[in-house]
């Protein structure tokens, strides 16, 4: 879920300046970068760069980058630093940010037309602009991109994290070149989000939530309790598809809680107990993840989260959704992350460049 500042968005923050085309005002910085640049183009024609400021912000730490307006193409982001995240403090929260900002190269004052762009463990109602973020409850049911705007004075765009991480896989990660990715986060919990033609779309990619996984799986079939959810239903797919899923799953069905990467390495020397969970996990897991494909034909799904590193679970959940698909594949369609742990910060930075694009004047 993306909230924006600006054209074709709700008022929620000071109005938005006019950003010319090919032209800046005379600017001076401090450091490397600078907030507004030329570029030369291949035609030796010049092109206008703005910095843009991307924050990743987790409910332990706020961390910031800068990128320039070809983020998209180059995917280079230079790390500021990376503080505690005040989760209970929202005054505090938004002083992080600030005395960040300040740390960043720049002038004095702030550039009005250079936007900050966060990614966010958390949504913004697009309906109330209200925020929503069950790790830093801080910001929940407040006016977050206003009050970010009106403090730090910059237009301000936020993304959800799982949709910065498609949008950086799609542009330059795993899903580069493909017309539709559908990325999947498999962390803590189950995310996802929809990218297409280079675009994020609004509210879509959310597949963890929603009372969809069967009760029977597994060969031979086994009865499982429908778990219940926080979003308040029972049997989502977030209750057994994250690392915390998986753990609960293999308790129900040995009575034994084992830590998520114990089981995939158990799993691995071929423990028969670790065996069948996984075999039913990826049975469980699967058969909405195939239902979403058919439904949306994506070119590639990049997986994130801490069960992405264990490349043999991707790759048994791509044999296992291929299989039940309508479309054949040639080469595998889920994928490991090609960005890692830096997704999050390059996607907020993409989706900042896009907006600067989408304003123009």
């Amino acid at each position: 879920m993306v909230g924006l500042v600006g054209r074709g968005a709700p008022n929620l923050s000071v109005p938005v300046p006019s950003i010319p085309a090919t032209t800046s005002p005379s600017l001076s910085g401090t450091g490397n970068a600078q907030p507004v640049s030329y570029k030369t183009g291949c035609h030796g024609e010049r092109r206008f760069q703005i910095l843009i400021y991307c924050f990743d912000i987790g409910g332990s730490y706020i961390s910031l980058g800068t990128a320039h307006t070809d983020v998209a193409v180059t995917g280079a982001v230079t790390r500021v630093g990376r503080v505690p995240t005040p989760a209970h403090d929202r005054a505090a929260f938004i002083q992080a940010l600030a005395d960040l900002l300040a740390q960043a190269p720049g002038p004095a004052a702030p550039v009005a037309a250079a936007p900050v762009a966060l990614a966010l463990a958390g949504g913004i109602d697009p309906a109330t602009g209200l925020a929503s973020c069950a790790n830093i409850p801080c910001l929940t049911g407040t006016p977050l991109v206003a009050d970010l705007a009106a403090a730090l004075g910059r237009p301000v765009v936020v993304g959800n994290d799982a949709a910065c991480f498609v949008l950086a896989e799609a542009m330059v990660g795993a899903g580069r070149g493909q017309d539709v990715v559908f990325g999947i986060i498999l962390g803590t919990g189950v995310g996802g989000g929809l990218v297409v033609d280079g675009r994020l779309v609004p509210g879509a990619g959310e597949w963890g939530h929603g009372p969809v996984v069967k009760h029977i799986a597994g060969d031979p079939p086994v009865t499982l309790p429908r778990l219940p959810c926080g979003c308040g239903h029972a049997g989502c797919v977030d209750t057994i598809g994250g690392a915390r899923g998986l753990e609960r799953l293999h308790q129900a069905l040995h009575g034994v809680r084992r830590d998520s990467q114990a089981l995939t390495a158990a799993w691995a020397a071929g423990e028969p107990a670790a065996m069948r969970t996984m075999e039913i996990y990826v049975d469980l897991v699967a058969d909405p993840l195939a239902v979403v494909v058919n439904a949306i034909g994506p070119g590639l799904v990049p997986v994130g989260g801490g069960l992405s590193s264990d490349a043999a679970l991707v790759s048994a959940l791509d044999r296992a959704v291929r299989a039940r698909i309508l479309r054949r594949t040639n080469g595998p369609l889920l994928v490991p992350t090609a960005l890692g742990g830096a997704a999050g910060m390059l996607g907020a930075a993409i989706l900042g460049a896009q907006w600067l694009d989408s304003n123009r004047a």
